[in-house]
């Protein structure tokens, strides 16, 4: 028996779950044109680019027109080609003519539609906007030094670049950090063609309540946000001969960079990274998994402890910067509810920052660490005060997987055909536990693998399958082990987050261990991997199996079984928890709050 039915360009259809004719029309292979739809954020009918014409209704807009049975819909007419090549026009008349140096070019969705409806011309006259007096007088603030136009850039955040000239008013930024991130550092200011996409009050993206995420970029159609590229700095110091360069990988970028070079979606590509990584002219590359390892045993044994003793609790993951940022401004009196950790990224910068002179034989100042990132986020983390000794970051340079890809390009690589090759020592040898990092949820199981062995004495199981699940921003799971009940929380995206943070507040939460990645399904939809537009939560699918099974052809499962991490503790750090490695792994927490 079928169920309800409309029509599509004369074909009969069924639908059910569908919010809109969009929807349904995507489901059957019917590609209609839109900038502001995302199937993650609310329906915003901004654009005006999804046109069909339904009977007797005349132009409608396909996202904002719930389906209804017997309708009779047409997709492609002589009207809707004149009507989306008029509404293209007119957003090029009033958007920046300069496609071959943008940083979205050949990824930009009005590019790509410019080219498919066949737009040659520009019939309109070119429109020049500016900031209305009242925002004016807070432009300075953040204009790149020497720029003289009207809508200036704005560089006042260490992770993204906000191009107000190109934006072309979809909002997807706008509900991407309300309602996926409830952070709502981006809201519309004034009205009709005195528009703009701000942060509160028109001052900078780095002055607000902005947590770097980039979730607003990854949605951004156009280039009007963008992860702040470092890619020039990076090459400047590989081609400095006095510097000794060394890059990282974060476990997320092994399955997300092959994207932009025509590998399958999720395909573990980490030897071809390494490979050309030393095609640019690193002197060495690690794994940043090496350090997701110190991450275990350090935040492990303080569970362990915090669980033991009963204070404390819930004990919150600090692996994040977004995260632990979002905490830090919003819910300063639950900071010490974070653990002390400092991130994988972070625990690296500082063993090396010590470790690597040594056995270089060279002063640190002559050694550049770069650290390659799926998330924009890091580049903050890498600057803030505590990440400083002598002067130094730990972490000189933090590049995201997209500048990875370009320089990757630049460098004339052609990465298909790129034999792999392996890790360096002595931060070369890394576990499953530390790869799985990279997912929602890879956290808890790498510490579960842990934890447990520690608990009972014996080894722990491979894989604790109760804390995965792709698509569920709250996921909960009660374990028992040795006797001890574990209640545990798996979160992402911080709006979920602040409904557990809100819980916790009133006592209603019961978590002993609550894991939170800012970003919807962790680090594998960092804001700094590349460009998905549609099919993001395939995408997200994709990206976690691809890290599962790097796991599972991983050698060593546990992190506590990375030898080489276990020599380095022997030799230089001492214990777990020990006073030297609390100096090297361990941080504090600000108020940011205002």
């Amino acid at each position: 028996m079928k169920g309800k039915i409309l029509y599509i360009n004369g074909r009969e259809v069924e639908f059910d779950k569908e919010r809109n004719i969009l929807e349904i029309c995507r489901r059957v292979g019917i590609d209609i044109p839109t900038f502001c739809y995302q199937p993650e954020l609310s329906v915003h009918g901004a654009c005006r680019l999804c046109l069909v014409e339904i009977e007797g209704r005349g132009v409608q807009a396909s996202c904002s027109t719930p389906p209804e049975v017997g309708l009779k819909v047409t997709t492609e007419s002589e009207q809707l080609q004149k009507l989306r090549k008029i509404n293209l026009e007119l957003l090029l008349a009033s958007h920046p003519q300069d496609c071959l140096t943008c940083g979205k070019s050949t990824h930009c969705k009005l590019q790509a539609y410019t080219k498919r409806f066949g737009v040659d011309k520009i019939r309109y006259k070119k429109i020049e906007k500016s900031y209305p007096d009242l925002i004016k007088k807070n432009v300075p603030e953040y204009a790149a030094a020497g720029q003289t136009a009207c809508l200036p850039q704005d560089c006042s955040s260490p992770a993204l670049v906000r191009d107000t000239a190109k934006c072309i008013l979809c909002g997807c930024c706008v509900r991407a950090c309300r309602e996926l991130q409830s952070v709502g550092a981006l809201g519309f200011a004034f009205r009709g063609s005195q528009s703009f996409v701000l942060p509160a009050f028109g001052k900078g993206l780095g002055k607000g309540q902005c947590v770097n995420c980039g979730q607003c970029a990854a949605v951004c159609p156009v280039g009007a946000l963008m992860p702040r590229s470092q890619v020039q700095e990076v090459f400047k110091a590989v081609f400095d001969k006095s510097k000794v360069c060394v890059a990282a990988i974060a476990p997320a970028v092994r399955v997300a960079l092959g994207d932009e070079f025509g590998e399958s979606v999720g395909a573990i590509v980490t030897g071809k990274i390494v490979t050309a990584l030393k095609n640019i002219g690193f002197d060495y590359v690690f794994d940043i998994c090496h350090a997701a390892d110190f991450t275990i045993l350090e935040e492990g044994s303080e569970f362990i402890k915090r669980k033991t003793s009963g204070e404390n609790l819930p004990q919150f993951t600090s692996c994040c910067p977004g995260w632990v940022k979002f905490v830090e401004q919003t819910y300063p009196e639950l900071n010490h509810l974070l653990s002390s950790c400092k991130s994988p990224q972070q625990m690296f910068g500082a063993f090396a920052q010590e470790y690597l002179p040594q056995i270089l034989n060279r002063k640190r100042e002559e050694i550049t660490i770069v650290s390659v990132m799926p998330c924009t986020a890091k580049k903050f983390e890498a600057q803030r005060q505590e990440f400083k000794h002598a002067g130094l970051s730990d972490i000189d340079i933090v590049i995201t997987t997209q500048e990875l890809a370009t320089m990757i390009r630049e460098s004339g690589q052609n990465f298909k055909q790129l034999k792999p090759s392996a890790f360096d020592k002595p931060f070369g040898v890394q576990t499953g536990a530390g790869m799985i990092f990279g997912v929602s949820g890879g956290v808890t199981e790498a510490a579960l693998r842990f934890a447990a062995e520690k608990l009972t004495g014996q080894k722990a199981e491979l894989e604790f399958k109760q804390v995965r699940g792709e698509g569920k921003g709250i996921r909960r799971a009660v374990l028992n082990v040795a006797g001890v009940e574990l209640k545990l929380a798996l979160v992402s995206g911080l709006a979920n987050a602040r409904q557990i943070l809100e819980a916790v507040k009133c006592g209603k939460e019961q978590a002993d261990l609550i894991e939170v990645m800012a970003c919807p399904g962790g680090c594998i939809n960092g804001g700094g991997q590349p460009y998905h537009l549609e099919g993001r939560s395939v995408v997200r699918k994709l990206r976690s199996q691809g890290l599962y099974k790097a796991d599972k052809l991983a050698q060593i499962k546990n992190s506590q079984d990375n030898p080489d991490m276990l020599a380095q503790y022997q030799n230089s750090i001492g214990e777990i928890g020990s006073h030297h490695a609390h100096e090297l792994f361990h941080t504090h927490y600000e108020n940011r709050k205002e």
